[in-house]
């Protein structure tokens, strides 16, 4: 089981980041979100499409020289500047909602990494570190 982290930002907003079971960091928000609510439903987001996503192959990549578009919700593999493979997952909505943390030297391994999410986010512990402590 993985684990959901929500941190709060310097402008007060709030963002996340998910851990596989090895205490990797796989995925993080693609956004902030104004509140704690907004966030927790940002992460619910995360294990509902990443799954389906798995489930329905919707994983377009857009490394390939014609990619094959897919419908939302989706996972899509890209190059970053640096040349290294990195994915974001895209909700129903077509609003990204989390991305790779670090790129990745192969495709088996960005693809490992998008399994990873959709294993670890269901049923994830949720840590709240903006809570006083």
């Amino acid at each position: 089981m993985g684990k959901f982290v929500i941190k709060k930002t310097p402008s007060g907003a709030f963002n996340f980041s998910l851990y596989a079971v090895n205490k990797e960091k796989i995925a993080v928000s693609s956004q902030v979100y104004t509140t704690k609510g907004a966030c927790k439903k940002g992460m619910e987001s995360i294990a509902k499409h990443a799954v389906k996503c798995i489930n329905e192959d919707r994983i377009e990549d857009q490394t390939l020289k014609t990619p094959v578009a897919k419908t939302c919700p989706k996972f899509e593999v890209y190059f970053d500047k640096a040349g290294l493979y990195r994915y974001r997952l895209i909700a129903s909505n077509g609003e990204s909602i989390a991305m790779s943390e670090e790129g990745y030297k192969s495709k088996s391994g960005v693809m490992n990494g998008i399994k990873s999410v959709s294993v670890n986010a269901v049923d994830a512990e949720i840590v709240d570190e903006t809570l006083e402590k």
